[in-house]
């Protein structure tokens, strides 16, 4: 595992360890679980993408009727 440094303003820092308390965690878990949702995220997004173009390839899509169309038998 590689180890990294960031900087962040102290308040933040402790709202986040109080967090990570509340949670019964560390505040460097909070970190890795936050990266690898950040990291998962476009794969995510591109599988979205490809069930939205699996689906809209079964859907035909009607125009709208006028009153009088939606009124002939």
């Amino acid at each position: 595992m590689k180890n990294i440094t960031f900087s962040a303003d102290e308040r933040l820092i402790e709202l986040a360890r109080d967090e990570a308390r509340n949670r019964q965690t560390t505040l460097n878990q909070l970190f890795r679980d936050w990266l690898e949702d950040l990291a998962a995220r476009d794969e995510r997004r591109k599988k979205a993408a490809n069930a939205y173009e699996n689906l809209a390839a079964h859907i035909t899509f009607i125009p709208k009727l006028t009153r009088d169309q939606m009124n002939e038998r």
